[in-house]
């Protein structure tokens, strides 16, 4: 799977969010600044080569829809991003977000009672 710029995890994640829609859906839905019609045409496109997203014909116009659920984009990159940042050990993850106060105690041990709940 390859990764996707910024730009593309927007557009996927509203893609996600509708199931299926027009590019003027998409455009309505992005916040903050807008790209223009044809720049945003373009980056559904490129998700489409990608594999990312398939399309319905309508005449002229196309009703794009995700082929890769948000599921298994979300695992191939967080396992990429273990591997890469955190020599590939959740340990090491956890640890940094308890040190950078991201995470209480009170989650840590919710996190425990999952673990030993899956055992």
């Amino acid at each position: 799977m390859q990764r996707l710029t910024n730009k593309e995890e927007q557009v996927m994640k509203i893609l996600w969010k509708l199931k299926k829609a027009f590019v003027k859906e998409v455009l309505h839905e992005i916040t903050g600044d807008k790209p223009h019609y044809n720049t945003l045409s373009t980056i559904v496109r490129n998700l489409e080569e990608k594999g990312y997203v398939g399309h319905e014909a309508f005449g002229n116009t196309h009703r794009y829809f995700p082929m890769v659920t948000k599921e298994a984009y979300r695992k191939t990159f967080i396992n990429n991003t273990i591997a890469d940042y955190y020599d590939n050990s959740y340990k090491s993850l956890v640890s940094f977000f308890a040190k950078e106060e991201k995470i209480s105690i009170e989650e840590l041990k919710e996190i425990i009672k999952l673990i030993e709940n899956k055992k």
